[in-house]
């Protein structure tokens, strides 16, 4: 699909000097209501409420899957006009049972999204996701589109087999061969043709501990490959963290997130076509590359997509926290 027209897309350029410095993100606040969402299945979700209570509604949908959200993500929105909902999803987070697999599916995330909304009270809420969470993000406002006043978007990812054999199958791997290495090193060669059935195979093994021993480079893998300055050194990981970050996501990339079809959410556009949306992306995200993005975007009329000259992937990064805030501003 060709590139949305020129008028379509802002660059959002800065300089090197530019992006080393911090961007403006609103004060940490903390929850003012937080509670927990039996949602069936033997699942209860953590779900936190931030901000003016009587603020313009808005939604945070974390990546991964498995990643849950942080403090952090809070501070996108400014508290005093926003009413920020943030959730752990199925399996992660303070949700449990903690890296749950069984009713654990996109589909089963997309009717809590909605248990949400209604157990709160909001007719319409607008729905912020990055990575993983713009995935959901679309797939919850074409299900529900009446329920969407905006979509925030950042670096986009489609959940389609050429994205998931880019980033598990050797393409991304050019660009951070350290790291592949990393990734590969435990798996026996005569396996390392299906990297994430590999994975899959041991993270859903009964033994925790074998668990464990694979979430961490599952983890560092995609830790190493997200901004686009890494950190020299081998990144930390958190075990417990770890185990239900790798296991979920394991778990829905084998299925390939349980869509109907590979290109579904492209397809699907045209059901959201007049659902204002601001695509934030890094030109240089090797996680969830900028052509999925830029497919969205010209598939959705009122949409406006910025990408960031000097950026990768991640929520971080001066230039992307940057965009994204403007994005909140704008919408309020």
């Amino acid at each position: 699909m060709a590139m949305p027209p020129r008028d379509h897309v802002r660059l959002g350029r800065r300089s090197n000097k530019d992006a080393m410095t911090t961007p403006r993100l609103y004060p940490q606040t903390e929850p003012f209501r937080s509670f927990r969402l039996d949602v069936g299945d033997g699942h209860s979700l953590y779900v936190e409420q931030c901000g003016n209570p009587d603020g313009k509604p808005v939604v945070v949908l974390h990546g991964g899957p498995g990643a849950g959200c942080s403090p952090f993500m809070r501070r996108f929105f400014d508290p005093k006009r926003y009413m920020i909902v943030l959730f752990d999803q199925r399996g992660a987070g303070k949700s449990t049972p903690a890296a749950g697999l069984d009713a654990n599916t996109t589909w089963h995330l997309v009717d809590d999204l909605e248990r949400i909304r209604q157990h709160i009270g909001l007719d319409q809420w607008q729905v912020f996701g990055g990575s993983w969470g713009s995935t959901l993000a679309l797939l919850y406002a074409q299900k529900h589109p009446a329920r969407v006043s905006e979509l925030i978007l950042r670096g986009v990812f489609t959940m389609t087999q050429d994205e998931l054999d880019w980033f598990y199958g050797g393409g991304a791997a050019r660009f951070f061969p350290d790291a592949w290495e990393d990734l590969i090193a435990p798996i026996p060669e005569d396996e390392r043709g299906d990297i994430i059935g590999a994975y899959h195979q041991r993270l859903t093994s009964p033994d925790q501990a074998e668990q464990l021993k694979f979430a961490r480079p599952w983890v560092r893998w995609e830790t190493s490959t997200a901004v686009l300055r890494p950190p020299r050194g081998t990144p930390p990981v958190n075990g417990g963290y770890a185990r239900a970050f790798a296991r979920i996501e394991a778990h829905y990339f084998k299925n390939n997130g349980w869509l109907e079809q590979d290109d579904q959410i492209l397809q699907s556009m045209p059901q959201i076509a007049e659902i204002p949306g601001i695509v934030v992306q890094g030109r240089y995200d090797v996680i969830c590359p900028p052509r999925a993005a830029t497919q969205i975007c010209a598939a959705w009329p009122a949409s406006e997509l910025v990408l960031i000259d000097d950026a990768g992937h991640a929520l971080s990064e001066p230039g992307i926290t940057s965009a994204l805030i403007e994005a909140t501003d704008r919408f309020v």
